[in-house]
């Protein structure tokens, strides 16, 4: 049984980087991190550590608040509070009742003893009189009932000048009117403590009806001192006329049968004020999101502990409403997330997807961008705490330089891209600045633009112009908001104007300073590296001109034709031109097996099998790929390089393979390059140019109707084969190519005029200095050998 080999480290490597199932854990391993960012940042509390001080200990390091939370200012509370139950009124009750209750009493017990007296002088002449002094004796025992009547205690005295005066009702009514003068003015048992009350006024609540109305004048209502004084002053004119002792009765009745009926009610004054005192709410300090809390090596302070302890006391309902936003929030992010990745992949209608370096990308400038508002609130505190005069804080938004993300999306994956890029990004930090519309808005107009101006930057320069005019659109942008919020106060235009351009600036200054990070960290080559490349000094291009020179010209027309042909097509000119100029670096390192570097018109495959003349000549495609991928040149050339020649096959060695061999000996697949076919434009239009040069330096007499014809017909082979079926080359394209070849290649193979010359004679004669002699040794021999090297290794 054959044991089976181990696979070694470096094909499991091989096999996990091109694995499917690898690429997709990948992918939603970035997906997870770039959520897990973004909650942390619109949900601070997950990183937050809770420390328990006492009061006394020392912090150990700076604590500050990692949101908004409110604080009881128990002082200001508490004198508030206070000041509070002062102004709630003193309540004294008005009972109206108790007067008619007085004169109720007053005609009951008068009208009793009134009513008695006149039965006994209305009896008749036939009635029997009774004896007087059984009268006076009846009369007398009734006193207590009397009293009990009346309510008050009557001496013997005064029940006698009634009994004399038979108990006048007149008497009764002159002390119910003053009786009723003096109550209905108001009296209140102990005026002293009322007066307390002068300043601010009592509450008068009705008892019977419970109307309140408040009372600033309390002089006027009588003390019982003062009303048992104003008894004299009333009856002194209604009692006119009458005798002494009469009107001292009066008096006496009067002063003794007054009751106050204004009376303070404690327990309702203490109510009121108890509830006045629950229902006050405390004073509350809003501590905001970032402000220091403690300081390290503070002693904790009642204050401090009251801080912290509110701090980390969580509300359920509050936390449960914070979670639900934040996961909803992350969903938000993922669908746009999903939305914007099939957009992008699906592009002109066929699978395009991104591969994994282009989403570590991605992933890495929208981690840096998610800390942008953070990082931005944190140095406009440590730059503006000592500053004499305000900032003000809303201004700070402006000044955030996100639009540097679609500057560095725009140089290395496209427009298309940073446009999706920019509306991710500015969604993101909306909602981390709290679902602002008008950020939202802001910064999204603000990233297009800014990657709009980005486009075929090819010097570093272009970073600050186009830093300088995001800094203008910057400032209309946020002149715009101001008037959304109609907020004009303290500068806050001008500061908006400071802040807006100083983030435009900042955005290309931070665009060019990470560009040559990413290039290095990513493999990525901008149009300023392909700029750099492009220099015929590069020690590849140096080497390649010193060790194989045909190849050197050969690569630098290619490099000129797809130039032009990639500024008909709309295509990128300075990466095709690059691609040209290091399609056959392969060729470095063996140079005379190529046709164009053999000078002396040797040429080695003479003596070779057609077999390894074939691996000789696709070894410089892997061989190339090698050198690219040591001397870094980038994805996108190192792609050319590989797909320069697609699967197509080496016809001149698989045809004189066969002839020595037979058919049945002999494999295509071991006469075709390894592919795979061109995948982009930039390299389909490599392949056409590399073939369509190489192939005109076999025309004789090239003509441009020749050469046109030439062109077209190679075109269209290669067109035939199918090696441009994914390159998405239309047939207007190629139309379009093949005139721009046309035009490259007459330029070069023009005709000239004949310079005369003089001969040995002295006599003129027609000469041209690129005329070959017209007879040139074993002519048809070098022809020979020219064309069957070029067509064996066609596009070298």
């Amino acid at each position: 049984m054959k044991a089976i080999k181990p696979i070694s480290k470096k094909k499991k490597k091989k096999y996990f980087s091109q694995s499917t199932i690898f690429k997709k854990a990948v992918r939603v391993g970035l997906l997870i991190c770039i959520l897990c960012v973004f909650t942390i940042m619109i949900y601070p509390n997950l990183m937050t550590v809770k420390v328990t001080y006492k009061i006394g200990d020392v912090a150990e390091y700076d604590i500050k608040a990692h949101r908004d939370f409110h604080i009881e200012n128990k002082h200001i509370t508490d004198i508030n509070r206070q000041n509070r139950v002062a102004q709630i009124l003193t309540v004294y009750d008005h009972d109206p009742d108790i007067s008619k209750h007085i004169v109720k009493n007053i005609n009951t017990a008068f009208n009793s003893m009134a009513v008695l007296f006149e039965e006994y002088h209305n009896t008749t002449e036939e009635d029997v009189l009774p004896d007087k002094s059984d009268f006076i004796i009846k009369v007398r025992k009734l006193e207590p009932q009397f009293e009990e009547q009346l309510g008050i205690k009557v001496n013997r005295g005064a029940f006698l000048i009634l009994e004399k005066e038979k108990f006048s009702r007149h008497i009764a009514q002159l002390i119910i009117r003053i009786i009723r003068d003096i109550q209905d003015n108001g009296v209140v048992a102990n005026k002293e403590i009322l007066l307390r009350e002068y300043e601010k006024g009592i509450r008068l609540r009705g008892i019977v009806n419970n109307s309140e109305r408040v009372i600033y004048n309390l002089k006027k209502y009588y003390g019982l001192d003062q009303a048992e004084t104003m008894v004299r002053i009333v009856a002194q004119p209604l009692v006119k006329g009458l005798n002494y002792n009469l009107v001292n009765l009066i008096v006496d009745f009067c002063q003794a049968l007054l009751q106050p009926n204004i009376t303070l009610n404690r327990n309702e004054t203490t109510a009121r004020r108890k509830k006045a005192f629950d229902d006050f709410k405390p004073v509350l300090n809003k501590i905001k999101a970032g402000e220091m809390l403690v300081r390290e090596g503070e002693r904790i302070t009642p204050i401090h502990a009251a801080k912290l302890k509110q701090l980390y006391s969580q509300n359920t309902e509050e936390e449960k409403k914070t979670f639900e936003r934040s996961i909803g929030a992350d969903l938000l992010v993922l669908s746009l997330i999903l939305v914007i990745y099939f957009l992008y992949s699906r592009k002109h209608g066929r699978i395009k997807p991104l591969n994994n370096k282009e989403l570590w990308l991605i992933v890495f400038i929208l981690m840096i961008l998610f800390c942008m508002p953070k990082v931005s609130t944190l140095l406009f505190q440590a730059t503006t705490s000592n500053l004499v005069f305000t900032i003000p804080p809303a201004v700070i938004v402006f000044g955030i330089p996100l639009a540097s993300g679609s500057m560095l999306i725009c140089l290395f994956l496209g427009f298309d891209m940073a446009v999706l890029f920019a509306v991710l990004i500015s969604v993101c930090t909306a909602i981390i600045l709290n679902n602002r519309l008008e950020i939202f808005i802001y910064f999204v107009l603000s990233g297009v633009m800014a990657a709009y101006w980005m486009q075929d930057c090819r010097e570093r320069k272009a970073f600050i112009k186009a830093g300088l005019k995001l800094g203008i659109l910057n400032m209309a942008l946020s002149s715009v908001v101001v008037l959304y919020h109609a907020d004009f106060n303290d500068f806050i235009l001008p500061w908006s104007w400071a802040f807006a351009f100083w983030g435009g600036i900042a955005s290309g200054i931070i665009a060019a300073g990470f560009t040559p990070f990413l290039e290095m960290a990513f493999g990525f080559r901008t149009d300023i590296t392909l700029l750099e490349l492009s220099n015929l000094d590069q020690p590849l291009l140096r080497c390649l001109m010193l060790e194989a020179p045909g190849t050197y010209h050969h690569s630098m027309v290619v490099g000129s034709m797809v130039e032009a042909a990639a500024i008909e097509i709309n295509s990128n000119p300075l990466l095709a031109k690059v691609c040209g100029y290091y399609h056959d670096i392969g060729k470095i390192k063996k140079p005379l097996y190529f046709v164009e570097n053999q000078a002396d018109c040797k040429n080695k495959h003479d003596k070779l099998a057609p077999s390894m003349s074939a691996l000789i000549l696709i070894s410089h495609v892997k061989e190339g790929v090698e050198m690219a991928k040591s001397n870094k040149l980038g994805r996108e050339i190192i792609d050319a390089i590989r797909q320069h020649h697609g699967t197509s096959t080496i016809k001149f060695f698989y045809e004189k393979a066969r002839k020595l061999k037979g058919d049945e000996h002999v494999k295509i697949e071991d006469f075709k390059y390894p592919g795979p076919m061109p995948q982009t434009r930039e390299a389909g239009l490599v392949m056409l140019a590399d073939v369509v040069e190489a192939a005109s330096r076999t025309l004789q007499n090239p003509t441009p109707s020749r050469i046109k014809s030439h062109v077209r017909k190679l075109i269209d082979s290669i067109f035939t084969e199918g090696q441009l079926n994914n390159c998405e080359l239309t047939m207007a394209d190629l139309h379009k190519i093949s005139n721009s070849f046309n035009m490259i290649l007459t330029g070069i193979h023009h005709h000239r005029i004949e310079y005369p010359e003089k001969n040995s004679n002295g006599k003129e004669k027609n000469g041209h200095p690129d005329k070959q002699p017209s007879k040139p040794q074993d002519s048809s021999k070098f022809k020979t050998e020219r064309t069957s090297n070029l067509k064996g290794s066609r596009g070298s």
